[in-house]
């Protein structure tokens, strides 16, 4: 009898399991103070900030459905029969790739949806990326402690676009072919290096052996390991740094004003990657996507109708399609420019808005650490350049759809090869003039808000017979978003001698960052806020019309 009392007494004593467990974890890897310190963590309540989420939620969709798809693709381009469930193909000659393929569309259960799953989410995964960037970008947020950060989101982006590309020609139908025959085309335009190149990574003759199993395993392996890495490191990075937030009442740059991740934020964050997974899978499910059975396998002697990349890759490709063919035969060697300047042209459009943060950082010589965004009216120069990336983006992009333009509206390939050619450099000076003339005149605009008020569109008639409409005072909290934002002076040279009457010597990268600075804080580029003086002598006078 003492003894069952004695052992009921030790069971009663002990922490339930779940508990040991948790303080046997904890002693060994310090769990609970992480979480402590972390899971209480307060971050900002803005829609914009959900297209980063859904760049993270499309990523993990991706590595599901791809590990899944792995288990039945066959990466291997031994030549077989087809005699699958699809009839129309039954006889025709095929890699084992492209048969896969289509074992996996037709006779794998749910195949077919994972296939289209896997396909969508990698175009949200990427546009999200896109869009997320240039939030990014117009609002500041890549200021100073961010910038390495930054860099880590432009990697995801590149990679993504490589990691996309090596997944689409997995297939091995006629229309991936078609791209992976324009990336020979594009390594054998690189002078001296190209055919070695081209050897190297097909393994012989194009199409060779190898270039499949290679596309897999840089797909599958490589890219996705190296993405993954750089994700961790940026969430860690958005954890360290704190998270920006748009200007308003109480925020400054030494708080953040939100809700705290646990339980809020996470009960929001899961809700919100069920709604982009259903989302996707429904779009998978309406909209077919690369349907390869309709295409057929490639073969090196033929061409699909209106062959297309991802969306993603059509920059690259109109770079090539409105090149003139231009070719120079030195030392009895051909180089082919009009694939080699393309092929330059497109990293150096990405690394300019890699790069942008270092130099606004060295134009405006602004040092300090940023946590409140700025409007993107108050930062014309930079607006207008991002604005300006876009548009030649966009404008290569209609190029590498010449073709479809060209039959869907009826027009001429040559008429839309020549407006490419010129609007990708006139487009983008144009697009940066009107979006600074816009932000200057939005933030004309919130002067006169300041000043005024806000129109109310009530009509009143005075004593006197004059018609005026009547303008509400702003409270507060929207006097403060109007009016919070900095206006430094631009960067001055100084005299052109010292005390001694001695012409100073000054570097030409300093009269560059000066006349540079006068584009972001000149008179022509910022109009001055109202002072507290202008406020307080017409709200003291006459009052709000």
């Amino acid at each position: 009898m003492s003894n069952e009392t004695s052992a009921t007494t030790t069971r009663r004593g002990q922490a339930p399991r779940g508990e040991r467990i948790a303080d046997w974890a904890d002693g060994r890897l310090g769990i609970y103070s992480l979480a402590k310190s972390n899971m209480r963590k307060i971050f900002p309540d803005h829609w914009s900030f959900m297209l980063g989420e859904i760049c993270l939620y499309s990523f993990i969709i991706i590595i599901l459905t791809g590990v899944y798809l792995t288990l039945f693709f066959h990466p291997s381009m031994a030549e077989v029969t087809y005699h699958g469930s699809y009839v129309p193909m039954h006889g025709i000659r095929m890699t084992q790739a492209f048969e896969s393929t289509l074992d996996i569309s037709f006779d794998v259960r749910g195949g077919l949806l994972i296939r289209q799953i896997h396909h969508w989410a990698a175009l949200v995964f990427l546009g999200g990326m896109m869009v997320h960037m240039m939030r990014v970008f117009f609002t500041g947020a890549f200021r100073k402690p961010r910038e390495v950060n930054w860099l880590f989101g432009f990697l995801l982006l590149v990679l993504g676009m490589f990691t996309g590309f090596t997944g689409y020609s997995l297939p091995d139908d006629l229309l991936s072919g078609t791209g992976v025959r324009f990336i020979e085309g594009v390594i054998l335009a690189m002078p001296l290096i190209g055919s070695y190149l081209q050897m190297f990574i097909f393994g012989g003759e194009f199409p060779g052996h190898d270039i499949i199993p290679r596309f897999f395993t840089v797909h599958v392996l490589l890219l996705p390991g190296i993405m993954l890495g750089l994700l961790v490191a940026h969430l860690i990075l958005v954890f360290y740094h704190k998270h920006t937030q748009f200007p308003g009442a109480g925020k400054t740059n030494k708080n953040v004003v939100g809700m705290p991740l646990l339980p809020v934020y996470m009960a929001k964050a899961g809700g919100f990657f069920f709604l982009v997974f259903g989302v996707i899978s429904v779009i998978a499910a309406v909209a077919s996507i690369n349907p390869v059975w309709a295409i057929g396998p490639y073969r090196p002697d033929q061409v699909s109708t209106g062959a297309q990349p991802d969306w993603y890759m059509g920059f690259a490709e109109g770079l090539v399609r409105v090149m003139p063919g231009w070719e120079w035969d030195i030392w009895g060697h051909t180089i082919n420019f009009g694939v080699l300047i393309p092929i330059l042209i497109f990293p150096l459009v990405l690394v300019a808005i890699a790069v942008y943060p270092f130099v606004e950082s060295w134009v405006t010589g602004d040092k300090r650490e940023h946590h409140i965004l700025d409007r993107p009216r108050n930062a014309p120069t930079r607006t207008g350049f991002g604005v300006a990336w876009l548009i030649a983006y966009l404008v290569m992009l209609v190029g590498g759809g010449n073709d479809l333009w060209a039959t869907h509206f009826h027009l001429s390939i040559n008429s839309i090869t020549w407006f490419v050619r010129i609007a990708f450099f006139a487009g983008p000076i144009l697009g940066f003039i009107v979006t600074k003339r816009i932000c200057l005149g939005l933030q004309r605009r919130d002067r006169d808000k300041v000043l005024h008020g806000r129109e109310s569109g009530i009509i009143k008639r005075l004593p006197h017979g004059e018609f005026i409409e009547v303008h509400e005072p702003l409270n507060q909290e929207q006097l403060h978003v109007l009016t919070q934002h900095e206006q430094p002076k631009p960067f001055e040279i100084g005299p052109e001698v010292d005390e001694n009457g001695v012409e100073r010597k000054v570097k030409r990268s300093t009269k560059l960052r000066a006349k540079l600075s006068k584009g972001y804080y000149g008179e022509d580029n910022v109009i001055p806020k109202p002072t507290p003086e202008e406020y307080k002598e017409i709200t003291s006078g006459h009052g709000h019309h």
